[in-house]
């Protein structure tokens, strides 16, 4: 054999018991995809993937995303022997408490891990909104001779990720956009935790991405290092299409015993078969054996990195020579700074304005700040003529051409990635994968919007994009039993508190146009997590009256919009269209003597973050007479009222009818709301 592919077997081999080694001492992991893939990451990462170890953020770097996981360890490997901030010692301390090397990949950027995974199916969903970040911003900022956003998007995906739904709905709207730079590198080993793919998947996959308009490739053999070092290359060349690479890998590779089954998924191999692959592989049998000669090309990274990095510095500093203002436009955008003065003069909604729901004032809002802030893009599930939230002449986000007859579009402006209405159709869950992708990248805020009672299909990407703090805007509509006649299908009444539930979750419910407004602000200010828009159907009206608080209140999340006396006796706490209803509550036990404080709290996260003396400004500790009124499941509201308090709210679903008869049948009329305080005064 010769000098050179000796040296590429040790580097891969290297990659094979990096892992398999750090998965017997850590007693949990799965080696069988580090071991069976090894080859086809190798090649990728030492002759296709454009990185920088040393400077893991650089901005037009390729992104390589481990859709699968839980083969966590082939990720580690080759970020040691790459290079990047991870030590021997990071490796022997894999799934160890405050470990860099977690038992699923986490974000962390500066060691080079772009994206956190782990649920099958979200990394290849979210690759997906990377794939079309890099588009939107190409259109937006490349000048001819000036490619200073020009990147692929590379996944290693398994069986699971293409048995989960997420996947196919993200991969279905990738071939329609036509994302060319998009690369799925499909570990096909046929094996699942479980057993063979078999027992459960036997759809010919190649043909379902070939149906949604994807560029496929199969490697017979995952092992053949020129054959998949030529499908890479051929991948790259195709421009019009996302590239699915399927390659027959054999799990666990060379473990005597054990490689090809499911054995070798999902548990260490064991001291013995783990020394039998090692003697098949011809390793040393001592744990964690590292030869200086297993670096040799991969450490070639580091000086390959620094020269590609630099040139496109260089390449920076030559484009803002020649256009300046898009320079700096597009530096402001990958440091993630609003445009100055962009909360200037918005909106705001007189006493005399007409009744209008939050998600018309949203819709509002939303015009405006578009005009203002260009890295503002998103879209609906379909549900544009319900939650109003396009960008109205801001374009669609299509694949470049001319639009098909009738297809123009309801919002006007470009047809092609600069558009910044993205249509996902009836995709929840790939639409927040999705917006997931774009807000990692970079240089881009993404809203979603669908009905609240959809967000359960999204919940999982939620998460993720809380666990990474991204900022994500997800905007959920229709937001109780006041969308009335559509019925308990359609009538969120436990979501909101779920919602609530997620860390890192920023949950705002606002009651009238003026709190949308500020409720918007708030969620673009909010850069250490993603934010939800909990907004009505129904008009509301606009707070208003004599010693109603001054706009701007939101900000801390509760406070006090009205009261009646100087030490009220009672509290009445609530959110969203419940609010005008607690005030009218209030007013009328105020004229006839009681003194009463009603505590508008649209977001339990921001007030939480208040400072102490400011909470119980808000909600004085010796006032035990408290009462939340909100048209949603009653649990948890207990940490506001406490055990002496009260609750109007719901334990049912919710009915078909008009939103009044419901509010009247289900409890939230003034007169109803007046009782159950006054039964808390005794």
């Amino acid at each position: 054999m010769p000098e050179a592919e000796k040296t590429v077997q040790i580097e891969i081999n290297a990659i094979r018991f990096l892992a398999a080694d750090a998965i017997e001492k850590a007693k949990s992991g799965h080696p069988g995809m580090p071991m069976g893939a090894a080859a086809t990451a190798h090649t990728l990462w030492t002759k296709h993937l454009r990185h920088d170890p040393r400077n893991p953020g650089w901005f037009n770097r390729d992104r390589f995303v481990l859709s699968a996981g839980h083969a966590s360890m082939l990720l580690y490997a080759l970020l040691h022997l790459t290079g990047y901030d991870l030590s021997l010692e990071d490796i022997k301390s894999f799934r160890q408490w405050g470990s860099k090397t977690p038992g699923h990949p986490e974000r962390h950027l500066e060691m080079g891990v772009e994206v956190t995974t782990g649920p099958l199916g979200q990394g290849i969903a979210t690759a997906v909104g990377l794939a079309m970040a890099e588009r939107h911003l190409a259109a937006r900022f490349n000048r001819e001779g000036f490619p200073v956003v020009d990147h692929f998007t590379y996944v290693m995906a398994s069986d699971g990720d293409l048995m989960e739904g997420v996947s196919y709905e993200a991969c279905s709207l990738a071939g329609h956009l036509g994302l060319g730079k998009l690369i799925v590198l499909y570990d096909d080993n046929r094996i699942s935790l479980a057993g063979s793919t078999a027992l459960s998947f036997t759809e010919d996959v190649a043909m379902r991405f070939v149906a949604c308009d994807w560029h496929v490739q199969h490697v017979k053999d995952g092992n053949d290092l020129e054959a998949i070092d030529l499908a890479l290359t051929r991948a790259r060349e195709e421009t019009q299409r996302p590239s699915l690479i399927a390659l027959r890998t054999v799990i666990g590779f060379g473990a005597p015993q054990k490689q090809g089954s499911s054995e070798a998924h999902g548990a260490p191999l064991g001291k013995d078969e783990l020394a039998g692959a090692k003697r098949q592989l011809g390793w040393p049998e001592e744990p964690f054996h590292l030869p200086e000669e297993a670096k040799k090309i991969s450490r070639r990274a580091v000086k390959q990195g620094a020269r590609l990095s630099s040139s496109w510095e260089e390449l920076l500093t030559a484009y803002a020579g020649t256009y300046p203002g898009l320079a700096a436009e597009l530096k402001r955008a990958i440091e993630g700074r609003l445009p100055a003065r962009w909360e200037e003069d918005l909106t705001t909604y007189p006493e005399s304005a007409k009744d209008i729901a939050t998600r018309k004032a949203s819709e509002g809002v939303m015009a405006e700040l578009a005009e203002r802030i260009p890295e503002l893009l998103g879209g609906s599930a379909d549900l544009n003529p319900s939650t109003f939230t396009w960008l109205k002449g801001m374009g669609d986000f299509q694949r470049p051409g001319e639009p098909p007859e009738g297809l123009q579009g309801a919002v006007g402006g470009p047809w092609g990635y600069e558009g910044r209405n993205i249509h996902f159709g009836v995709r929840e869950h790939a639409m927040a994968a999705i917006a997931t992708g774009l807000a990692i990248h970079g240089g881009l805020i993404p809203y979603t919007a669908t009905f609240l009672t959809f967000c359960d299909y999204m919940k999982p990407s939620i998460r993720l994009a809380a666990l990474m703090g991204l900022r994500v805007i997800y905007v959920f509509t229709h937001d109780s039993i006041g969308l009335g006649e559509d019925g308990p299908t359609h009538q969120p009444v436990e979501h909101v508190m779920s919602l609530r539930t997620i860390p890192g979750l920023t949950v705002i419910r606002p009651a009238d146009a003026n709190e949308t407004v500020e409720a918007w602000q708030q969620a673009l200010r909010n850069d250490r997590g993603p934010t939800a828009l909990i907004l009505t159907r129904q008009n509301l009206p606009i707070l208003k009256g004599e010693g109603i608080a001054p706009a701007r209140s939101l900000i801390r999340g509760g406070y006090t919009l009205w009261q009646s006396g100087d030490v009220p006796e009672l509290i009445l706490i609530s959110t969203g269209s419940e609010v005008s209803l607690a005030l009218a509550a209030a007013q009328k036990m105020a004229a006839g003597g009681t003194k009463i404080r009603v505590v508008s709290m649209p977001s339990w996260e921001l007030f939480e973050a208040q400072p102490e003396d400011y909470r119980r400004k808000i909600l004085p500790p010796h006032i035990r007479g408290r009462l939340a009124i909100e048209a949603g499941i009653k649990l948890g509201w207990e940490r506001y009222v406490g055990l002496d308090g009260g609750i109007v709210g719901l334990e049912t679903f919710g009915a078909s009818a008009p939103a009044p008869v419901l509010f009247e049948k289900f409890g939230f009329t003034v007169d109803q709301v007046v009782r159950a305080a006054r039964r808390l005064l005794g």
